[in-house]
Formats: C-alpha cells, structure tokens, sequence
C-alpha cells in the first residue's frame, strides 16, 4: 500500500516537478552574463508623463506592433483589448514576418494563438503562454529568433467594431550574431466548418526543423462526446506515422473526456459540455518532447466521437462527427515559410452570432427611475434586493438557441436569477466582487418559438460575501445579449439525422 501510494504522490506531483525543473533551468540563467541588449516595442505614449498608452484598431485597419532591426530574438507579448466586439479574440489577427518577407510565418487569431479558441475570454496557466484577467490579458514567451528583421502586426478584420483599446508590450534581445541555422519560430492557423472526411491535418510542411505545439478548438454539432479521434504525425515523408494516439484526450494529456484544467504543458482552457453549440480548447506544448523532421512533417487528427439523440439515445460511439474543428500549429523550421493559402475570412471564423445591445431594446424595472442607459448599456441601481428588471427581444424564426449575455460583476452588485419567459435559467447568480468586470455569461440551450420573448432578472436578496464596509447595493448592469441559432450552422444534427435514417431502415426490413 506505501509503494501504491508513492507512486500516486509522485503522479500528482509530475506537472509540478516539471514546471519546477523548468523555471530551477531558468533562474540558473540568472547567475550567467546576458550577451544582448534588452528591448521593448509598445504602445507606451510618445509623452513619457501621458498615460494615454493605447491605440485604437479601426476595422480593416492594421496597427504595427513593431519594426526590430536584427540579429535579435523576441522572448515576450502582452497586450489586453477593450472593445465591444465580443469575439475579437477571433477578429484580430496577429502576424509576424521575418528578414522582409511578403508572406507573415506567424498568423492565427490573437485569441487561438494565445491558448483559447472560438473569441473567447477564460484564464489559464501554461510554461510558455497564459491568460488572466477575466481572459483579456494575453501573455506568451515563444521565443522568435531573426537574422535580419522581423515585423510584428495586429488587424482588426472585424466588418462591424473599432477597436476601442490596444495595449502591447514585445519584448525582445538585440544581438550581435546568431548562428545561421538557427530555427525560426512559425505558428499558422486552420479551420473546417464543418470538419471534411477522412483526417483533419493540424499541419502539412516542409523543411527541417521541430515540432512545438498544437491547440484544437471544436465547435460541437451534435450530443455526445467529441474526442474519440486518434492523431498520427507523419515525419520526412512516411506513409505509416511514426507517431500514432489512441484519443484525442490522450493526445492533450487528459483522460477520460474533458474538463477545465491547464498544466505547464498541456491542459483544456476551455469547456462547455457535450451539447451542440458548446465549445472545446486544449493545447499541448512540445517544449520537453520536440519533434524533429528533416524533410518535412505532417501533424494530423481524426475527428470522431459518441452521438447522441435530444432524449438521450445512443446511436454511435465512434462515429465521424461533422463539428467546426480549428487549430493553431507551433513549429521551428529553417529556412522561414510564408503562407499562401489566405486564413479564412472573419465573417466564417465565427458562427453567425446575433448580438443585440441592452440599450437598444425595450426593457421594464421595477424602480424604473433607477435605470441608466448608456450608449450600449443598461445599469439599474434599485434600492430593494428583491427588484426586478426585464428586456424584450425578438427571434425571427423558430429553432434551437444558444443564448448568451454580456453582465458586469461589481463591489455593490446584487444576486439575480436569470429568467426566460417566466421559468428560471439555473440558479441564482452572485454579481459581487471587487472589480467592475463584464464577462461571457452562457445562458444555455432553448427552443425558441419566432416572436418576442422576454430575458428578465429578479433580485434574490443581499450577496453573501458583502464585506462589512462595502457599498451596500443590488446594481446590475448588462451590456448585450447574443442569440445563435443552431439551424444556421453548417452541419447541426446532420449526422444525427443520417444515423436516424439507417436506424428506420434498418427495422423496418
């Protein structure tokens, strides 16, 4: 029983020894004299004693990060954004080129190259990228060496939001020489909405030099569980993969299925479940296991899983499932590749979401006198903890709805229940904290009738974790609410229906 329950310990407490291994490797770096000279690019105000340390983003517009002169080495980006566009972690697109190239080898989502998929907002810790601040907080430490040049740009392909504020910080090592076969740094991403059959390929190229990464988002178009796909990695050209999984949870370091967790190398930054319409991230960093190639390499994934009917019958447990699959690679090769194939468009990155600003739509308070409406937001500040406020919204056809909104949590909010038309949405929710913050709420899955309906908030007293002297408040504030109709997509239930079809033929031989 001791040996069993050493082994345990010692499994537990892997990532940990890991990480620390890892960061004892670093701080020895300290005790070594650093031959380069420390340098930054950022947003900092050309007036030292400003603090106006933005830029805007207008939409189509591009804003360059930096313009560094070599020999040098990027080690670190920050940046956080303020913008109403929801899904600008999807919408703006970072993009690195080196020694003058015309084609960028790095380009992805700014959201997906820092570890979270589909423009969402979530925190999580990993070795070389991390997010914080309610997911607006974007940090990675990939380094990028250039001979020459390199030239680091973001734009906002977003067709409907400026954005508002872009903070950044790239950090980087002037150098005198590097060696000529240093590798260079790329990360591309790719999509299929839906996922086609056969593989799905993660990465496909040329060259020599070591694998370093991948995150896989999926968009779920059908009950069940996604991920009973196996990758296979081709290396130099091989038709049998010397590298070969046994599930997609296996491949990211989990097992049995999926939930939020993240370690220093692999980890799942984002899950919703198992119905259609919810949302998987995972990454897995090959910073302790590179892969090398020679020639080229091939990185690929299936995409199978479970399928599920609405009442819960099974009708597969390892079919190819047709969800919205994307990805982000992370690779060294030398020499530098550009990409030619164009990254998909902004309008098909996204599902067809249907925002709809708070201030823009018919509400009803109890204490009508005190509601504020902004340009894009309703705050209500009622006297009473059991104070009520409600909004109107129309859907234009009947279907299955993904329901969303935009809610701030703050030092002198309340607790509210979520409802719609009439029932309660889950439980009770507690808006308090110590920081004005508005979040991604998912407000789940509804059959939805065309017409009006109405998203409505009922104070359910005091919040149990009001500091003695804090502001005494119900306040609730909303910014949007978001409708995704799942009928609209690509793929919805149509391997349930398939499956459904056989079944009917089937018995009725």
């Amino acid at each position: 029983m001791k040996t069993m329950l050493t082994a345990l310990a010692l499994l537990i407490l892997c990532p940990l020894a890991t990480a620390q291994n890892n960061a004892s490797g670093a701080l020895d770096d300290l005790i070594r004299p650093q031959d380069y000279r420390a340098m930054r690019a950022s947003s900092s105000a050309e007036d030292i004693n400003s603090n106006g340390d933005d830029r805007s983003i207008a939409k189509g517009e591009t804003l360059v990060l930096g313009e560094l002169e070599g020999p040098g080495m990027i080690t670190h980006i920050w940046c956080t954004v303020a913008s109403l566009d929801f899904l600008h972690g999807r919408n703006l697109v970072l993009r690195v080129y080196y020694d003058g190239m015309e084609k960028p080898s790095v380009e992805a989502p700014l959201g997906d190259f820092f570890g979270v998929g589909h423009g969402a907002t979530v925190n999580y810790t990993s070795e070389v990228a991390a997010v914080s601040s309610y997911g607006r907080a974007r940090n990675c430490w990939w380094k990028m060496p250039f001979q020459k040049s390199a030239r680091v740009t973001v734009t906002n392909e977003s067709a409907t939001h400026d954005t508002i504020s872009f903070y950044y910080y790239v950090d980087w090592r002037k150098m005198d020489s590097l060696p000529a076969d240093t590798p260079y740094f790329h990360a591309h991403y790719r999509q299929e909405t839906p996922a086609q059959p056969g593989h799905y390929v993660i990465l496909d190229t040329k060259g020599r030099g070591h694998y370093a990464g991948t995150v896989l988002s999926t968009l779920q178009m059908e009950t069940g569980w996604f991920g009973e796909g196996d990758d296979f990695i081709y290396i130099d050209g091989e038709t049998t993969p010397s590298l070969r999984g046994t599930g997609t949870e296996d491949y990211f370091g989990d097992a049995w299925g999926f939930r939020p967790f993240s370690t220093p190398y692999y980890g799942v930054t984002l899950y919703d479940g198992v119905f259609p319409g919810d949302r998987v991230t995972a990454y897995r960093w090959h910073v302790q296991d590179p892969i090398p190639f020679k020639e080229s390499l091939k990185v690929t994934i299936e995409h199978r899983g479970s399928v599920y009917t609405d009442d819960g019958t099974k009708l597969a447990s390892s079919n190819e499932r047709p969800d919205w699959v994307s990805s982000v690679a992370y690779w060294y090769q030398t020499p530098a590749v550009g990409f030619d194939a164009p990254l998909a468009p902004a309008a098909e990155r996204t599902p067809p979401h249907r925002m709809l600003f708070s201030s823009d739509m018919t509400w009803r308070a109890s204490q009508e006198d005190k509601v504020e409406k902004g340009d894009y937001q309703i705050t209500y500040r009622p006297t009473t903890s059991d104070a009520w406020i409600e909004f109107d919204f129309d859907v234009p056809q009947d279907g299955t709805y993904q329901l969303n909104a935009a809610l701030w949590y703050g030092l002198s909010y309340g607790v509210y229940q979520p409802m719609l038309d009439g029932k309660p949405i889950g439980e009770p929710v507690n808006f308090n904290n110590g920081a004005d913050d508005y979040v991604w709420f998912p407000l789940d899955l509804h059959d939805l009738k065309a017409g009006k309906h109405v998203l409505r908030f009922e104070g359910r007293g005091d919040a149990p974790n009001m500091r003695p002297k804090a502001p005494r408040g119900n306040e609730f504030s909303i910014t949007y609410i978001n409708l995704l109709r799942l009928e609209d997509m690509k793929g919805y239930h149509e391997l349930m229906n398939k499956l459904l079809a056989e079944r009917k033929a089937k018995e009725a031989k």
